[in-house]
């Protein structure tokens, strides 16, 4: 066929290369200009479509896989949905372990794309046989010819940043960038994207964003693992109950956290006023930019990049769905339900 720049052999060749989108009305009123880099524009819908196929590719490269191999990975949702669709292309089994934390639609979706899904309660320690971290590795020592992935001690995640999401954001901003804002789970985007930002500019500040409920912003600034951080929350896909090695924390200025209620509204708040239908950890990172520009982080002519992990149609029963957020008690007013008229 002729050499054309719309067609592709398949749709892994999407991979990457999202676009950096101006916010302009929810942060009118602050100083500096903002972008967000729309990680729902890759063909999986998230950033994590990056990993999965960097860690893949690596493992051939390796000799770890072959055609027919099973590949294990723990997910609240978004690696998962990642992974099946690059063993899909690649010809792979797909087994996946996942939070009972993930909607039923990250669960719904996972199936869709072939994988076997074992949903682990969420709330149970990191060495409990019932978490998602131990059931795949259960899963990995019984399935003969399996590849455990474990993005959550996997360096590779972070190369993926690294060598793709930096790059791309550095080139965006023809050098410009002031201030990365990203939320922090497994560790990989905003270890991996910092780490390539500071070698270009040492001065680039960068900000995690944690959850109540998570070890991670203590740790940080401590180097205490503290069990007492840990309790209950909603968030998927931020903050942790341990300490992931694909973190790496010299790389990260400082973290800010964030509640599940005003995250789920600012989600929320994205949708309606800058159009962009994103996730829940979006809504979370940008809750983080109001709160540090209350706090006078941001001065005129900074350019502050925000990552927006994934797409709001992961949430449509969760942050999206008016009874859920009625159900956690998110809905102090009738402000939001009333934006829907029922004709009787």
């Amino acid at each position: 066929m002729k050499e054309n720049l719309q067609v592709f052999d398949n749709v892994l060749e999407l991979i990457g290369k999202t676009p950096l989108i101006k916010l302009n009305k929810m942060t009118s009123n602050f100083d500096g200009d903002f972008y967000a880099k729309v990680e729902a524009f890759n063909p999986g819908h998230s950033s994590k479509d990056r990993i999965a196929l960097h860690i893949i590719e690596e493992a051939e490269k390796k000799g770890i896989l072959s055609p027919g191999d099973t590949i294990i990975e723990t997910t609240s949702g978004n690696t998962g949905f990642s992974v099946a669709m690059v063993s899909i292309i690649k010809g792979y089994e797909c087994i996946l372990a996942v939070s009972s934390k993930s909607s039923a639609d990250k669960i719904d979706m996972l199936k869709s794309m072939g994988a076997k899904v074992y949903v682990c309660p969420a709330h149970v320690k990191a060495d409990d046989p019932r978490s998602y971290y131990q059931v795949a590795k259960r899963l990995h020592e019984e399935i003969k010819g399996s590849v455990y992935i474990n993005q959550y001690f996997n360096q590779l995640n972070t190369d993926s940043h690294y060598h793709s999401t930096g790059p791309e954001i550095w080139e965006q901003t023809e050098g410009q960038i002031t201030h990365l804002i990203a939320c922090s789970g497994t560790g990989g985007t905003i270890s991996g994207t910092a780490k390539y930002l500071k070698e270009q500019n040492p001065d680039v500040k960068v900000i995690g964003v944690d959850a109540y409920g998570s070890v991670l912003k203590k740790y940080h600034e401590t180097k205490e693992f503290d069990e007492k951080e840990i309790y209950p929350y909603r968030i998927e896909g931020l903050g942790k109950n341990l300490i992931p090695t694909a973190t790496d924390f010299d790389v990260i200025d400082k973290f800010i956290k964030v509640t599940d209620e005003e995250s789920a509204h600012t989600a929320r708040e994205i949708s309606r006023t800058e159009g962009l239908f994103v996730g829940y950890t979006s809504g979370a990172a940008m809750q983080a930019i109001k709160q540090l520009s209350a706090e006078g982080e941001f001065k005129e002519g900074d350019k502050v990049v925000v990552i927006f992990p994934d797409h709001g149609s992961r949430y449509m029963s969760k942050v999206y769905s008016d009874k859920w957020m009625e159900d956690q008690g998110f809905f102090d007013s009738k402000t939001e339900i009333e934006a829907i008229q029922y004709v009787k």
